[in-house]
């Protein structure tokens, strides 16, 4: 009976709830998942810290208790805690945590243990995972609920303070962070959308696929999942997996009957459609209110440097997307688009593909920059009318050269959209983004073209 599956489920709850307690844990990876880790168990547990790059650690108490890689090797540890950024195929521990995978957890199975009993609603995804989760957030705080918004989005998960048993966590959660995870459980799991990425990480696409559905392994008749029922990698997984949740099947395609009430143009692309799908999925399982949560949507001003629109007129828009890190996150927004000048480059995905076609191309040119310049120029030239820069600089500069000589009445937009990791020039993808901000203002963009 049901009766009977809630009491074990209050059983393995309650045996959750004190499993990081008096224990010897290890915290690999002091970034601000780590110190919060840290922060949060240091009380009532004897914890060593490690991080490949000693110099990050700027606390001298922390320093007392940092280990050397030599003493991890003798001792034997209850857990160990590690980073998402982490990869433990080529990190400097590899070897250890072969041997202790089993012992392995994140801050989401720490945080679990303490706040089983609140809600929390977890979203995962390819693209779209940081705007989705903030605009939930946004729709909770303003029907006043007491909502978080945390994980990759927001502040670490154990960082957050005053929580009631009415706290309920918006979580951002990445492929990294579920694969590591053993004992968290989500209430409400979102996968977006599903396309090849992080694939120098998980090897295969396979793999990839897998490490996002490990988010529904822990979840009870109690739960929710949510999946695009016409994505085709998403459909194939969901027959091959155990899945123990109520299944939300959210088609992308019902968003079409609420468009005549959005407002605002951050809306207008493919992928934020879809998107808005689960929000309105979602939603309706918590009985909110239509009319507010419409109120956010056109309220809604974007992200930084995801899809962020910093200048529009009649005749220009200029959107910064250094958030994309691969194809797929570009052409997301390249198929809402029309005359578009397109700024790439960047460190490429290991097996990242560019999968629109030469007809989808018609009124696109691709501005390419930097090192990796001709591993664009090979997947693109094709495809689209190309030219190669050295530096990003460069290629704005002759966009607006280009821009100038075109025909007068016709909108254009200029789309940095690097489809590459940042880290050849930048320290990442928000560096990369307020870099070009810069740019943009100092070339004095309005005035050069004239519009």
């Amino acid at each position: 009976s049901n009766d009977w599956v809630s009491q074990i489920e209050i059983k393995i709850m309650e045996d959750i709830k004190n499993i990081f307690i008096k224990k010897k844990i290890l915290i690999y990876g002091l970034g601000k998942s780590g110190l919060s880790s840290y922060y949060f168990l240091k009380k009532n547990n004897n914890l060593y810290l490690y991080d490949d790059d000693k110099k990050v650690i700027k606390d001298k108490k922390i320093k007392k208790i940092f280990i050397r890689p030599e003493n991890i090797f003798k001792n034997n540890f209850d857990f160990i805690v590690i980073s998402p950024g982490i990869n433990i195929n080529t990190c400097s521990l590899k070897n250890f945590l072969k041997k202790n995978l089993k012992k392995i957890i994140t801050d989401l199975d720490i945080f679990y243990s303490h706040y089983f009993k609140n809600r929390n609603i977890t979203i995962t995804g390819t693209n779209g995972k940081s705007t989705t989760a903030k605009i939930l957030f946004d729709i909770l705080k303003n029907q006043k609920f007491d909502a978080r918004l945390t994980g990759n989005i927001g502040n670490p998960i154990l960082s957050e303070k005053k929580i009631t048993s009415k706290t309920i966590f918006v979580i951002e959660a990445s492929s990294y962070q579920i694969e590591y995870s053993k004992k968290f459980k989500a209430n409400y799991a979102l996968i977006l959308n599903i396309s090849p990425d992080h694939l120098e990480r998980h090897g295969t696409f396979i793999n990839y696929v897998k490490s996002k559905f490990k988010l529904f392994s822990n979840q009870t008749k109690q739960d929710y999942s949510f999946f695009d029922i016409k994505n085709k990698y998403l459909k194939k997984e969901i027959k091959k997996s155990k899945i123990y949740s109520q299944i939300i099947k959210v088609d992308t395609k019902s968003i079409n009957k609420h468009i005549r009430r959005i407002k605002n143009p951050y809306f207008l692309t493919e992928g934020h459609q879809n998107n808005l799908a689960f929000i309105f999925a979602i939603t309706k399982k918590f009985r909110l209110k239509k009319t507010n949560l419409f109120k956010v949507i056109n309220n809604f001003k974007g992200l930084k440097y995801r899809q962020q629109i910093i200048y529009q007129s009649k005749e220009l828009t200029l959107i910064n997307d250094s958030k994309a890190t691969s194809y797929s996150s570009s052409i997301n927004i390249l198929k809402s688009l029309k005359k578009v000048f397109w700024i790439v480059g960047g460190v490429p995905k290991f097996g990242d593909q560019f999968f629109m076609t030469k007809k989808d191309c018609i009124n696109f040119k691709v501005y390419i920059y930097g090192k990796n310049k001709n591993h664009f120029i090979k997947q693109l030239k094709n495809k689209i009318d190309y030219q190669s820069f050295n530096h990003l600089k460069d290629a704005l500069k002759k966009i607006i050269f280009d821009i100038k000589i075109e025909k007068k009445n016709e909108h254009k937009t200029i789309l940095f959209s690097p489809s590459a990791a940042s880290f050849d020039s930048f320290k990442n993808f928000e560096d990369r983004g307020k870099k070009f901000n810069t740019l943009v203002k100092k070339l004095n963009l309005k005035k050069l073209i004239n519009v």
